[in-house]
C-alpha cells in the first residue's frame, strides 16, 4: 500500500487526537482500537470464507426472523470479545442477540459508553462476493461507576458521541466519526495495519445517485413513488443526469453516497409497515456520521433520525438519508 506519502496509523492517529483534543478521552480512543483488532479478525475470515467452512447457514433464526449465517455468528464473537477484552464498554447491544449483554467486571463498570452494533451487515451477499460490513454506534450510558442497569440500555440517538462502521470489499476501509470529524482508515492487508486514508470526510451537498430497491416501489407510499419518478423524469430531459445504485448491502450504498453524494431510501411498505431497518445499530449510527459529515437522515414522517424515541432494542424505522439538498428535496414529497 506503500504511496510514497507519510500516512498515519491507527494508533497513531488516536494519540494524536488525544493531544490535541483535550475533551477527547482515553476510553473512547481505546473503544476505537478495539473495534479496529475486531475488524481485523474479522476480515481475515471474510477473504478467505470460500476456503473456510463458513458459508451457509448456521441453521439457527435471530430475534429479527432473519436466517443467521455462520459468518454472522462468527462476526458477533469477535466484536464481543473484543469490546469485553477492552475495558472501555460497559455493555453492548447486537443485531444477533435478543437481549442486551453487561460486561459488569471491576474495570468495564467504570466505563461511560455502550456500544449498539450489526456485526455483519449485508451479510446475504457473503456467498456472492458482495461488499459487507460492520456498523456500530458508541452511546453514552446514564449512569455510571457501578454495573449497567436496564435503563442504561434506552438508548437515544441524541447520546451518541460516535459512530461507525467497517466495509469488507475490495479494500477493508474503517470509518469513525466523533461530533468533531469522520475519518477513514484502510487496512493495508500486508502488515495488518490501519492508515488514514480518507481524512475530514464531507457528504457532497447533492448528488447523482438514488439507491432504493425500485423493484418494490409500487409497496411505497404515493410520495415516495413520485419522488423516485422524479429521478426518471431527470433522466429522460437529460439522459445520464442520475443514475440508480443499489447494492441491497447498507454499508456499501451509504459508504459510496458518503463519499460521491446521493440518497438512500429505505421507506416503509406492506410488509414491514414500521420500516425494515434497526434504529440503535443501523440508521442511529448512519445518522451521526451524515450529519458530521454535512447530510442529513430523516423518517418518513420527516423526522430526523437522532430525535426517534425509544421503545425497544430492536425497534425499526423507515430511513431516508443522504446529501442535505437531497433530502431537502424528498421532504417536498413527503
Amino acid at each position: 500500500m506503500y504511496t510514497g506519502k507519510n500516512l498515519l496509523t491507527l494508533d497513531e492517529f488516536r494519540a494524536i487526537e488525544i493531544r490535541n483534543y483535550p475533551s477527547a478521552t482515553v476510553e473512547l480512543s481505546n473503544l476505537l482500537r478495539d473495534i479496529g483488532l475486531a475488524a481485523k479478525i474479522i476480515n481475515g475470515e471474510v477473504n478467505k470464507a470460500g476456503l473456510a467452512d463458513i458459508f451457509g447457514e448456521a441453521g439457527s433464526i435471530n430475534v429479527q426472523g432473519e436466517e443467521v449465517k455462520k459468518l454472522d455468528l462468527y462476526a458477533n464473537d469477535q466484536m464481543i470479545r473484543g469490546l469485553k477484552r477492552g475495558y472501555s464498554c460497559a455493555g453492548i447491544v447486537s443485531e444477533e442477540l435478543e437481549e442486551f449483554i453487561v460486561f459488569d467486571d471491576k474495570m468495564s463498570i467504570q466505563s461511560k459508553y455502550i456500544v449498539a452494533f450489526d456485526p455483519l451487515d449485508g451479510s446475504s451477499n457473503i456467498e456472492n462476493c458482495i461488499s459487507i460490513g460492520t456498523i456500530f454506534g458508541v452511546y453514552q450510558r446514564t449512569t455510571s461507576g457501578t454495573a449497567c442497569t436496564a435503563d442504561d440500555f434506552k438508548l437515544l440517538g441524541n447520546n451518541m458521541v460516535a459512530a461507525g462502521y467497517i466495509i469488507y470489499g475490495s479494500s477493508t476501509v474503517l470509518v469513525f466519526a466523533t461530533t468533531r470529524s469522520i475519518n477513514g482508515f484502510t487496512l493495508d492487508p500486508s502488515i495488518g495495519e490501519f492508515y488514514l486514508s480518507h481524512p475530514d470526510i464531507k457528504c457532497p451537498p447533492t448528488g447523482s445517485i438514488y439507491s432504493v430497491n425500485q423493484s418494490n416501489a409500487l409497496n411505497y407510499s404515493d410520495g415516495i413513488q413520485q419522488y423516485i419518478q422524479s429521478f426518471q423524469l431527470k433522466n429522460k430531459e437529460k439522459e445520464g443526469v442520475c443514475t440508480l445504485r443499489h447494492v441491497a448491502s447498507m454499508v456499501a450504498d451509504l459508504h459510496r453516497n458518503l463519499l460521491r453524494g446521493g440518497i438512500f431510501l429505505n421507506p416503509s411498505s406492506p410488509a414491514f409497515p414500521n420500516g425494515k431497518l434497526r434504529l440503535l445499530y443501523e440508521c442511529n449510527p448512519w445518522a451521526f456520521i451524515y450529519e458530521v459529515a454535512g447530510g442529513k437522515a430523516i423518517t418518513s414522517k420527516g423526522l430526523r433520525v437522532l430525535d426517534v424515541p425509544f421503545t425497544e432494542i430492536h425497534q425499526r424505522t423507515p430511513l431516508f438519508i443522504g446529501s442535505v439538498e437531497m433530502v431537502n428535496e424528498l421532504e417536498n414529497y413527503l
